[in-house]
């Protein structure tokens, strides 16, 4: 197994007990864990640290939006968690975002910072209801360039506009992409999706998915064919 996992599995579990219960279920060399705002909300600080020390690497996924100083500071304290990535929301502005990479940067370990672009249960109408102008992959690689402008590693974005934002950002600007759909799976709420290989082909760096895993008869099974498609994908 590869020692850079590139699936992160959404723990969208509505208390530790049952993410705990789930982590014990898979092999840290398998897959990342992503702590959402539910999860985190719930169980705070203390599930971090239970998942580091069954040695996951993690991925909060808070969305940090606020004024500069909020944001950084809420940075500095997640960094400090030893989590190893964490993401803000790159419609904070380019102030916000440069505030967030200043507060990672002095960090013993600095997690990996990226924005959040559009989400992915957002369609072009849902986009005009909030008045971004533009379609779901014009307002993300804006949104990606304001990014990599501000210093920060990459972005959140759909696999959707992967291609387009490699080809803008180049091959160093990490991608990661949520509504990640093995073949078969149901599109629960998200809108714009994509299968694991087809995503990596794309230009995906790291691949986001939840329930069809969490909710799998055998996790660890279904991680290992799709963490197959993916080397297969990554070595062609």
């Amino acid at each position: 197994m590869s020692n850079d996992p590139r699936v992160i599995v959404a723990l969208d579990f509505p208390s530790a007990t049952q993410a705990l219960a789930f982590a014990a279920r898979v092999d840290p060399a398998q897959c990342r864990l992503k702590v959402g705002k539910e999860l985190f909300t719930a169980a705070g600080p203390a599930l971090i640290e239970k998942l580091l020390q069954r040695n996951f690497a993690i991925f909060l996924d808070l969305k940090f939006h606020d004024i500069p100083n909020t944001v950084a500071g809420a940075c500095k304290a997640a960094a400090q968690l030893g989590v190893w990535m964490l993401n803000v929301h790159a419609l904070g502005g380019r102030a916000m975002l440069e505030a967030a990479r200043d507060a990672v940067a002095g960090a013993t370990r600095p997690p990996i910072l990226i924005a959040v672009t559009v989400l992915t249960s957002m369609g072009a109408k849902d986009m005009a209801e909030i008045g971004l102008a533009g379609d779901p992959a014009a307002a993300a690689l804006r949104l990606a360039k304001l990014t990599q402008a501000s210093g920060l590693a990459g972005v959140v974005c759909s696999a959707q506009e992967a291609a387009l934002l490699k080809g803008e950002c180049g091959n160093d600007f990490c991608l990661v992409t949520p509504g990640i759909r093995p073949a078969g799976a149901t599109l629960d709420d998200q809108q714009r999706v994509m299968t694991p290989a087809k995503a990596i082909a794309a230009g995906a760096d790291y691949l986001v998915i939840g329930r069809p895993v969490t909710q799998a008869p055998d996790p660890g099974a279904l991680l290992a064919a799709i963490n197959h498609d993916v080397e297969g994908q990554l070595t062609r």
